[in-house]
């Protein structure tokens, strides 16, 4: 499940400024990204504080997210969720996660080095991760599900949308296999069913735990005309209720993180953010104010 991440993570397609979704187009896996000595620097230091403060958790195993793509449209800062693991076959917490090979023309698991990880968002001047750490036991049973290779392939779908919905095994995205595996490590024998295949029987499971994906709202009409010819966007999948009301309910990681808060109340969220001058840790659920803003309590690492 190694091997070389392409330039192309794909989760929800490109999106850009206030025409979001009309800025989704057919040509993602021809994005190369060039960045500067002084981004790669500042890159590589983002995830060596990451790394850092997961190692002093304590813990083995985190759900991190990033924020790859510009989804202020939608009013969401993540769009690609994995699981970081200490115990990686990789490296140490190196993230295992979903990703669209182009080349190739599927999707594939990936083990990515947090370095890697931080360097697929779109903007290397302002970036975001998100980390939730979870309690013990929760936390050693996803640990487990997360390093079965078997498990990861049984629950990586064949066809690929960026828009997949969330309660169907026709498509599938980065944030919908997390949310599988997550249901696979939780349910026990609540999700067994040998008539059904491992995704039918984790979203049965998620949808009985009342696991909400969010809301992806087009507030123009003309924008759900457009998809029908975006290349990663589907819509065959999606309910006539949801067309008929111009959204797409998609896991995201904003609706993996409500999921584990309202499940695990007891689990610690950290996020990090940098700017080109600082690097900044905030813990707890309020997010950090836009722009990388520092609050009260926030630890601010300077990056002269």
């Amino acid at each position: 499940m190694r091997g070389r991440l392409s330039a192309a993570i794909l989760c929800l397609g490109l999106l850009s400024g206030g025409h979001a979704w009309a800025g989704l187009t057919n040509t993602y896996c021809e994005r190369q990204a060039v960045l500067s000595a002084g981004q790669q620097d500042r890159l590589l230091r983002f995830g060596a504080l990451i790394k850092s403060e997961l190692e002093a958790s304590g813990q083995r195993l985190a759900l991190i997210a990033r924020a790859g793509l510009d989804l202020r449209y939608f009013g969401l800062r993540y769009s690609h969720a994995g699981f970081s693991l200490q115990m990686s076959p990789n490296s140490p917490w190196s993230v295992r996660q979903l990703y669209y090979a182009c080349d190739e023309g599927r999707p594939r698991i990936f083990d990515q080095g947090l370095a890697g990880f931080v360097y697929g968002a779109d903007s290397p001047d302002l970036g975001y991760v998100s980390v939730l750490l979870l309690p013990s036991e929760p936390a050693a049973e996803l640990e487990r599900a997360a390093l079965d290779d078997a498990l990861a392939l049984a629950l990586l779908g064949q066809g690929y949308s960026a828009n997949a919905y969330a309660y169907s095994a026709l498509y599938q995205n980065c944030n919908q296999w997390v949310a599988e595996m997550l249901a696979a490590a939780w349910a026990g024998d609540a999700g067994a069913d040998g008539a059904d295949s491992a995704r039918a029987q984790a979203q049965r499971w998620l949808g009985e735990q009342g696991y909400e994906p969010s809301t992806l709202k087009l507030d123009f009409a003309p924008l759900m005309w457009a998809t029908a010819w975006l290349r990663f966007v589907h819509r065959d999948d999606h309910p006539d209720a949801d067309l008929s009301a111009h959204q797409f309910r998609v896991s995201m990681p904003d609706s993996l993180e409500r999921f584990v808060q309202r499940r695990l109340p007891q689990a610690q969220r950290l996020e990090f953010c940098h700017t080109e001058q600082y690097m900044l840790v905030h813990r707890g659920w309020m997010p950090i104010a836009a722009g990388c803003q520092p609050a009260d309590g926030d630890r601010l690492i300077p990056l002269s």
